[in-house]
């Protein structure tokens, strides 16, 4: 079974996959955004941009979960966003094609929680530990820029679960 695990950026999909991870004996997290880091190292940075556009990500990323779905046991948790239809058909409706198990899950939570999230991420909390004072989001300017449209796609029907993650793995896999 793949679990994947949408939501905005610092909307807790790594670490909501973390504790699912810790919570299901022979669980894996394959995080897709890994995927996407290696195109970005291999390009040059005048290329670089969302790597969600370059087919290569997509096709890496399906072929990556196809192969471990195969051949690993166990639940496959996978923590990214993708708000493009298009490109989560691609990947998501390519895998059930092949028979896989995929079940989606889109964490949303209020525009400030997100923002506060990504506030604490990075250099957020150091400047206001040592400095006393608020740090720009710099740093996070991509995951603010599309928050409001993740937060809009990711309530729309496409993108849309009732149940929780661990709530739907538990009937699979009891702890």
């Amino acid at each position: 079974m793949l679990i994947w695990i949408n939501g905005p950026f610092g909307g807790g999909k790594t670490q909501t996959a973390h504790e699912m991870h810790r919570r299901l004996p022979g669980s894996v997290v394959c995080d897709p955004e890994e995927v996407g880091f290696g195109l970005h190292r291999m390009t040059p940075r005048a290329l670089r941009g969302d790597f969600q556009d370059l087919p290569a990500w997509r096709q890496g990323v399906y072929e990556v979960l196809d192969l471990t779905l195969a051949r690993h046991p166990g639940p496959v948790l996978a923590p990214m966003t993708v708000i493009e239809p298009d490109y989560f058909r691609e990947i998501v409706g390519r895998l059930r094609e092949r028979g896989h198990d995929v079940r989606h899950f889109a964490l949303l939570a209020e525009r400030g929680t997100v923002l506060r999230r990504l506030a604490e991420r990075g250099f957020g909390r150091a400047v206001r530990v040592v400095a006393g004072r608020e740090a720009p989001l710099r740093r996070e300017s991509f995951a603010v820029d599309r928050l409001d449209l993740c937060l809009e796609r990711l309530a729309g029907p496409e993108f849309a679960d009732q149940s929780t993650p661990i709530t739907s793995t538990r009937r699979r896999w009891p702890t």
